[in-house]
């Protein structure tokens, strides 16, 4: 069984930093790019950031350029996104997940597997 699984999230004051961790299990995902995404209240859930299967190309929102930064480790099946000088309006729930091929992208309907989120609160 493939799972995703989430964690580091919680609350943190404006201009605080987390680091979110995504755990795989039930198979690699190695060559397959992978990716944060967000979710807030009454909102769509919007892309965040993508890592290439090697680590040597990512992408980033607007949003969250310069403050986040997205990085992996294959040798652990392991996703990560550092996240500093937090906003209010970083809060969501952050999901990641594993495209269905190498291609960086930014389209959640691309990606095949997903976790199941994990709060980031970001109080002012």
């Amino acid at each position: 069984q493939v799972q995703l699984v989430e964690s580091g999230g919680g609350l943190v004051q404006a201009g605080g930093s987390l680091r979110l961790t995504c755990a795989a299990s039930g198979r690699t995902f190695s060559t397959n790019a992978m990716g944060w995404f967000r979710q807030a209240p009454g909102k769509e859930r919007e892309f965040v950031a993508a890592i290439s299967w090697n680590g040597g190309n990512t992408y980033y929102a607007d949003s969250v350029k310069g403050r986040f930064t997205i990085s992996r480790d294959n040798g652990k099946n392991t996703l990560y996104l550092q996240m500093n000088s937090l906003k209010p309006e970083d809060t969501a729930i952050y999901y990641c997940a594993a495209h269905r091929t190498y291609y960086l992208d930014s389209r959640p309907d691309k990606y095949d597997y997903w976790g199941q989120g994990t709060q980031v609160t970001v109080s002012s």
